[in-house]
């Protein structure tokens, strides 16, 4: 595993977004074989996990996905809607989203600014924090398939 070698305060985002990057980069080259983890469940706190759950293969592309866009940035608004889209965006679905945001960008502009901010800098620290341990689990999961101690 990665040693983080800048040091931030415990709870600094830059903390947390570090730790998830090593532990996303760990995850990969450790899952050499990523088909194996096809169809296995994430266990959590020992409890199966409930019916209709992505597997663990599923959490696999999507850590490493979201690695990609903390180390090199997001994809520009339009790019990112054609790719969630799979190229097929409407006009029409085009004018609502453009309607919603109109409207939650007015609500949002009567928030305050740091109440804002607070609300989106907890949320992706609880998100950072959430990903990594879903890194970590999944690392030990495949290592535990493939026979090896973590």
């Amino acid at each position: 595993m990665q040693v983080l070698t800048k040091r931030y305060p415990k709870n600094c985002l830059l903390t947390v977004m570090d730790r998830y990057l090593a532990v996303a980069r760990n995850m990969e080259q450790v899952v050499m074989i990523p088909s194996l983890l096809r169809d296995v469940q994430l266990s959590v706190h020992g409890c199966q996990a409930q019916s209709g759950a992505p597997d663990l293969y599923n959490y696999f592309t999507m850590l490493k996905a979201i690695r990609v866009d903390v180390d090199h940035g997001l994809l520009p608004r339009q790019e990112w809607q054609a790719k969630v889209a799979g190229g097929q965006t409407q006009g029409a679905e085009n004018e609502v989203a453009e309607m919603e945001e109109t409207e939650e960008e007015g609500v949002l502009g009567l928030l305050d600014l740091e109440a804002q901010f607070h609300l989106h800098f907890s949320s992706l620290h609880h998100i950072l924090t959430h990903l990594t341990l879903k890194a970590e689990e999944v690392t030990r999961k495949y290592l535990e398939i493939m026979g090896q101690d973590m």
